[in-house]
């Protein structure tokens, strides 16, 4: 079972992806500010948020989870973002299903492999899974001798969740790791996708690069390219304003 938030019932339907280790609540306020002018489908990806979890994940399997909520809730043709982990589910989402997708939007990721940046964190974060933590000062504490980076850490941490005594993170953990070497791969894209497409990059990210240009128009050959400067990998929490507006430029 996919969980999905959704924003506003009027206007084109628009479809948002998260990315690893995060869920649908990550996109609260650009949501709230595109249900102006959209219906906002905010999901959680399997394993994560709400979501039911799903052991060996693989890009196929994702979208396809996604693809089949959008079918039993009977949406038509919508818009689709996605960010990270997210952004490349979204992308095998259009190779599955391109005639369903009016225009795409990929934030911040390429369709190409990359390599292990994780290791650490899944380390923490099991940690946290394996300890009864009574506060999140004491998950924090456990965390941050695997993610010395603050904002990271609070980014992580809003999987934290209150049960009864303790907390617990809405992350299925062991799925994740255990599937981690398939979440660097690329989507599974067999021909090219001929499809509005916008790839979003943050100015100080390296997860776009000059090198994955021509792997990028392979697979989108109608991709666009914006850059967002003074953002990160984060570009749409660091820069909301800026994001927000590429975005509804983009999609009008």
């Amino acid at each position: 079972m996919i969980h999905v938030k959704q924003y506003s019932s009027s206007g084109p339907n628009l479809i948002i992806i998260h990315g690893l280790f995060g869920n649908a609540d990550n996109w609260h306020s650009i949501s709230q500010n595109l249900a102006e002018h959209y219906s906002v489908y905010c999901v959680d990806l399997p394993n994560h948020g709400k979501s039911d979890s799903i052991p060996d994940v693989t890009y196929p399997k994702m979208a396809q989870a996604v693809l089949e909520w959008i079918h039993t809730n009977d949406i038509g043709d919508f818009y689709l973002l996605g960010h990270s982990m997210g952004g490349k589910v979204a992308m095998q989402m259009a190779s599955l299903a391109p005639t369903q997708i009016k225009k795409l939007i990929v934030v911040d990721i390429a369709p190409v492999d990359y390599q292990p940046s994780h290791t650490q964190i899944l380390e923490g974060l099991k940690t946290i899974t394996n300890t009864s933590i009574s506060s999140r000062k004491e998950a924090d504490l456990l965390l941050a001798a695997y993610e010395s980076n603050v904002s990271i850490r609070q980014f992580l941490l809003k999987n934290l969740v209150r049960n009864e005594n303790s907390y617990n993170l809405a992350l299925s953990v062991e799925n994740i790791a255990n599937s981690y070497e398939v979440i660097l791969k690329r989507p599974e894209i067999n021909k090219p996708v001929d499809l509005p497409t916008l790839f979003i990059k943050g100015e100080n990210s390296d997860y776009i690069v000059a090198d994955y240009q021509k792997a990028i128009q392979t697979a989108f050959p109608q991709a666009t390219f914006k850059v967002i400067s003074g953002a990160g990998h984060w570009l749409h929490a660091e820069k909301p304003i800026p994001f927000t507006s590429l975005v509804k430029r983009f999609l009008q």
